[in-house]
């Protein structure tokens, strides 16, 4: 006896995360793929992860802490450029990644049925790797420049999670843009330029005046690098804008998730 399967598009909008979890064999393969391509002949392999956030660090300690004299609020200007800098090097990467995600992987798309969430949710976690060891090179610098350790700091994690939930809550709505808007790839990188400056990566929040600052925390990486910060140095308040932030990343992510399964069944044809 034959059986006759009918296959018909879902009508109106729905969030199925459930439907990850059952391609998440599909999801490891991809990140674990990626990963090899990213270090296979690579001289110094997982030494990139280190080598960017470094000299990121390098470069802001030496212009806007021995020159331009930033404030740091008590924290050394080394630790505090580099506490930025390794959240912002996998912020940017993980961005880059997911608007080009569809792209990347059309040839996939165009052959097998997957939930294409998939794709921008595997270049946002193909970076976590080079984060976490990059966290590790932190510590070791706070421990060399005198910053005491804290209880805080076991909240670490809890800040990774942050700036992860954070890239994909933008990298998705950057991937749905990118395949209907070829624009967007050209103007991505500089786009993250000028978010770098509009974020306390190589400043204190608190050198923003206080009749912009709540305008300022709407941005999502204000309130993340803030609450780190306060995480390493162990001292003072916790941050407000780190919930501001959440609250902003949760908005972008079921709007961004609600849009991008919009589109979804023309993404083949888009791209």
């Amino acid at each position: 006896m034959s059986v006759e399967v009918t296959i018909k598009p879902s009508r109106g909008l729905r969030i199925d995360l459930g439907e990850i979890w059952r391609y998440r064999e599909l999801l490891y393969s991809i990140v674990l793929r990626d990963i090899k391509i990213r270090y296979k002949q690579t001289v110094i392999g997982v030494g990139w992860a280190l080598l960017q956030p470094l000299a990121m660090m390098l470069l802001f300690t030496l212009f806007f802490g021995r020159f331009i004299k930033l404030p740091t609020e008590n924290m050394p200007y080394a630790v505090f450029a580099l506490s930025g800098s390794v959240f912002w090097t996998y912020f940017s990467g993980a961005l880059s990644g997911a608007a080009n995600s569809l792209q990347q992987y059309r040839y996939l798309i165009g052959k097998i049925y997957f939930p294409r969430l998939i794709l921008p949710l595997a270049s946002i976690l193909i970076g976590v790797i080079d984060l976490m060891v990059s966290l590790v090179l932190l510590i070791v610098f706070t421990l060399i420049y005198g910053v005491q350790p804290n209880v805080t700091l076991l909240l670490i994690p809890i800040f990774a999670l942050a700036v992860v939930f954070a890239s994909f809550s933008i990298g998705v709505w950057l991937s749905a843009l990118n395949a209907l808007y070829y624009d967007i790839r050209y103007i991505l990188p500089f786009f993250i330029q000028i978010w770098l400056f509009a974020s306390p990566v190589v400043y204190p929040a608190s050198a923003v005046p206080e009749k912009w600052r709540l305008l300022y925390e709407l941005n999502p990486m204000v309130g993340i690098l803030e609450g780190f910060r306060w995480c390493i140095a162990g001292a003072g308040h916790f941050p407000s804008s780190f919930w501001i932030s959440m609250v902003v990343c949760a908005m972008l992510f079921f709007t961004g998730v609600l849009y991008f399964y919009k589109i979804e069944s023309t993404i083949a044809d888009l791209i």
